[in-house]
């Protein structure tokens, strides 16, 4: 199955309308299936009083709040109408993420194939329910999120009309980068096991080892930032890919689909010219006469894998050679 995979904008394009439209050059070149942004009115999403990150005082400073940080990083509601339309032109899918109701509104009319609900809106009843109205399928990330609580999640978009064939969960831990120690693939399976849904794996750690990890265990969806540049200012740059090193992640991947297979052992076709090279027969060990008998002395096995498999060397000894062998001739029943 084809891995869906996201190349996470977010706001890394900082408020600039032409950046963004770099970002999605960006991902459409890396080979991703979605480019993804982020929709909000910040005051709407933010309180005055809200503080802000670790990882956003890192990567920002304290200089401002969180609500002052993101209208400066925010595109007007009005652009996001012209990066669909960037997206059909480009022959990329668009997604964005809308932090509240209003902006699920404005997202609606552009028939985006599913709805991205952030680890931070799982708990957002009123959010959850109107995301469900809308009638499309939902992709929800479980950063910061107990099992329960996803499930709870789950509940009220089922309650909503959705059914559990229409939500994929992603695995995240939203700490900016993550801690590989933090990351825990392994929950992956037991959301799987415990919710009944499909799940995938967004991705908050420094390179690409662990979303290609991910794939491997089963990963349906990998989300993954990235950005033009990891200098930028912003609160996201840093912890996120560059170009290259998105489309490495992206061909990754698709190698490790293919690597994964349908589980059946056999010899495949590439490897069948080997057997010969690589495999050994029963060959004499010393020249041997006709009418002699095969004895653990007379043969040996050796390469090449061509003649009698070494399998039969029981059924061999005791039998009595036809014709004449060389030394270290294919023996022939």
């Amino acid at each position: 199955m084809k891995t869906i995979i996201i190349a996470e904008a977010g706001v890394n394009h900082n408020g600039n309308y032409d950046m963004a439209l770099q970002l999605i050059d960006a991902a459409k070149a890396s080979g991703a299936d979605y480019v993804k942004f982020q929709t909000a009115k910040p005051e709407l999403v933010i309180s005055t009083f809200a503080p802000k990150a670790e990882y956003q005082k890192e990567t920002t400073g304290n200089g401002e709040s969180q609500l002052e940080m993101c209208k400066a990083i925010h595109l007007p509601l009005t652009d996001y109408v012209k990066l669909k339309a960037y997206c059909d032109e480009k022959g990329i899918g668009f997604v964005s993420t809308p932090f509240d109701l209003v902006s699920i509104d404005v997202l609606e009319p552009l028939d985006m194939d599913f709805y991205k609900v952030p680890s931070g809106e799982i708990t957002n009843l009123p959010y959850l329910r109107k995301i469900a109205a809308q009638h499309r399928k939902v992709i929800m990330s479980t950063g910061m999120s107990e099992i329960w609580e996803i499930r709870e999640a789950i509940k009220v978009l089922e309650e909503g009309g959705l059914t559990k064939d229409d939500i994929i969960i992603l695995h995240c831990n939203t700490e900016y980068p993550t801690p590989y120690c933090d990351v825990n693939l392994s929950a992956m399976k037991t959301m799987e096991k415990e919710l009944g849904v499909k799940v995938g794996y967004s991705d908050h750690t420094r390179g690409i080892e662990v979303p290609i990890a991910a794939v491997a265990m089963g990963a349906c969806v990998i989300e993954k930032h990235f950005t033009l540049d990891k200098t930028l200012p912003g609160p996201d740059h840093k912890a996120s890919l560059e170009p290259q090193e998105l489309k490495q992640m992206v061909e990754s991947i698709r190698h490790i689909e293919q690597a994964i297979g349908n589980g059946e052992k056999h010899v495949t076709d590439s490897e069948r010219p080997n057997m010969i090279v690589a495999r050994k027969s029963i060959v004499a060990n010393r020249a041997i006469k006709a009418g002699e008998v095969f004895t653990e002395e007379n043969i040996t096995v050796k390469r090449p894998g061509n003649g009698v498999n070494p399998m039969r060397w029981d059924e061999v000894l005791g039998m009595t050679a036809k014709r004449d062998f060389e030394y270290d001739e294919l023996i022939e029943l």
